[in-house]
């Protein structure tokens, strides 16, 4: 679980019996609804809900590695590797409790939006020094 070790927010996911689909393993659709949950506990932390513009997912793209099956626990690594003037780059590790192994990444381009006039808008400066400082406290050096 060392690769965990480099994303400094860590959220933990049960794999629920109605994860399933007819194959029998996690349906693909539900990594995305996990690693939303993880992406927002990463933002909890910045306390981003508190400000005047939203994030929305501008782009997503997940690897399936391994199939993961009921009963499990994923610990999905969050960080972001890259801000830009008004979107950052997040990346998402998908940990498998039982298997011991990654069974998938992900990552996502969030674009900040203004809240009240729905356009785009420069990442607030103290939000990105708070993203800097996160990241830094797991020793994740981060592109900007």
């Amino acid at each position: 679980m060392n690769e965990l070790s480099q994303y400094p927010v860590v959220h933990e996911q049960v794999v629920a019996w109605g994860d399933m689909d007819a194959f029998g393993h996690v349906n693909n659709v539900l990594y995305y609804r996990y690693i939303e949950s993880a992406r927002i506990r990463y933002l909890d932390e910045l306390n981003i809900f508190a400000e005047k513009i939203y994030t929305v997912v501008a782009s997503s793209q997940c690897k399936y590695l391994s199939p993961v099956f009921y009963p499990d626990t994923l610990k999905i690594g969050v960080r972001v590797d890259e801000i830009r003037n008004s979107a950052f780059r997040m990346s998402y590790l998908l940990w498998s409790c039982t298997q011991e192994k990654v069974v998938a990444t992900a990552e996502a381009v969030m674009v900040v939006v203004d809240a009240e006039q729905l356009k785009k808008k420069t990442i607030p400066a103290h939000i990105k020094q708070k993203i800097i400082e996160l990241e830094q406290r797991a020793g994740h050096s981060i592109g900007i």
